[in-house]
């Protein structure tokens, strides 16, 4: 389980730097309440955006993005709403949007990292 959480951290230190290189502001990381965990949120222009990141080290079981389905995105938007209510001032005034970030590859600094923009 180790290793999991390693390669997770790591994949999730990528994605924000990724996100910072394309002019994201981080507001918060690995957001914890009782429903669960959120991993990113951040502020891109007008919008609010809850990140979800996903590090695998090959496609065997699938690609990353699979691994978001309808009961994973149902759930991720209950979390956004619950930290809007913690942080309303953040909050105010922006559109929420939902993003998953699939990092692949054996090594997170160097893996494929994809950007789905505003998953419904």
């Amino acid at each position: 389980m180790a290793a999991k959480d390693d390669l997770g951290r790591a994949g999730e230190e990528r994605a924000e730097r990724h996100l910072r290189a394309g002019g994201y502001r981080i507001l918060d990381r690995n957001w914890r309440t009782h429903g669960g965990e959120i991993d990113i949120v951040a502020a891109h222009g007008a919008d609010l955006v809850v990140v979800e990141v996903k590090t695998r080290r090959g496609e065997w079981f699938g690609h990353p993005f699979a691994a978001v389905d309808a009961r994973k995105r149902d759930r991720l938007w209950r979390l956004a709403a619950a930290w809007i209510v913690a942080h309303p001032e953040a909050a105010r005034g922006r559109r929420l949007r939902l993003d998953v970030i699939g990092i692949t590859g054996p090594d997170p600094e160097s893996a494929v990292v994809e950007h789905l923009e505003d998953l419904r």
